[in-house]
């Protein structure tokens, strides 16, 4: 077992699994989890997640305990979990990352995903203060990528945002980091992973890495995108839409400048301004 893993998880996942070995360390040392795929005597095979820092683990269960109606098959499923030890344990679900295949610039995979997030986003009320918060934030960010963002871009991104009127917003259970890197593909069907971000937000957010990725130049892929999902950002979702993509560019920027990702923090920079240029 990986160091990070610690007692209290390793005598948890014997109590629930009893015998088992690790078939394969999925592990991302920047986010402090561990990820495992472990398998039993009798033939179970598991992910399991683990980690004492991380939000995400607790998100994740959060996300996976009630089930995910319409997704049998599609998405994990829960089998063991502790918020307090910081574990959890899923069905292991079969099937090869997208990112990186040929698969992740098929307009029928980005047909299945869309369809498969219009089941994910089911309502989760009405919220008075959550596109507030989101500018608060985004304010917050903008101070942060000063020296990081050309100063004008900075002063832009701040006209923008004092333009944004933001009201009550319709919540719905996003995934949170909607992309190829999480769905795999098993024998053409597309399947969805990791809900460490999972969270109620407005269903425009999932949409926002996606439009930044995989759907630039590749008008195809974002038709059969929202042929799927059935739906696709209109004037109404105008204000939230700028909104949701400011402050995730701004993170970006912010956060892999944190980690040293100078790529990752310079594709920040261009999004957001091509966000600002329209």
């Amino acid at each position: 077992m990986p160091a990070s893993v610690t007692p209290e998880q390793h005598r948890l996942l014997r109590s629930w699994l009893g015998p088992f070995m690790v078939v394969k360390d999925y592990s991302w040392p920047l986010q402090d989890t561990s990820v495992l795929h472990v398998s039993t005597p009798d033939g179970g095979s598991f992910i399991v997640k683990a980690s004492t820092t991380s939000h995400h683990i607790r998100r994740e269960i959060a996300a996976l305990a009630p089930g995910l109606p319409g997704l049998h098959g599609s998405a994990p499923v829960l089998r063991q979990a502790s918020v307090k030890a910081g574990i959890l344990v899923t069905e292991f679900l079969p099937g090869t990352s997208v990112e990186g295949t040929a698969a992740e610039y098929q307009p029928g995979t980005y047909r299945q995903a869309g369809a498969l997030l219009a089941k994910l986003h089911r309502p989760a009320g009405t919220s008075a203060d959550y596109a507030k918060k989101l500018a608060y934030q985004t304010q917050l960010l903008i101070r942060s990528a000063e020296g990081l963002v050309a100063a004008d871009v900075c002063a832009r991104a701040e006209q923008e945002l004092a333009g944004l009127k933001p009201g009550p917003v319709e919540l719905v259970t996003s995934h949170g980091d909607y992309q190829p890197r999480n769905w795999l593909v098993d024998g053409g069907r597309i399947k969805v992973i990791d809900f460490g971000r999972a969270d109620a937000r407005p269903w425009v957010h999932d949409l926002v890495r996606l439009t930044h990725q995989q759907f630039l130049g590749r008008p195809a892929l974002a038709e059969a995108f929202y042929s799927g999902l059935g739906k696709q950002p209109g004037s109404s979702d105008a204000g939230l839409w700028q909104l949701e993509n400011l402050n995730q560019a701004l993170g970006t920027v912010v956060w892999a400048h944190k980690i040293g990702d100078a790529a990752f923090e310079q594709s920040g920079v261009e999004r957001l301004e091509r966000i600002l240029a329209g």
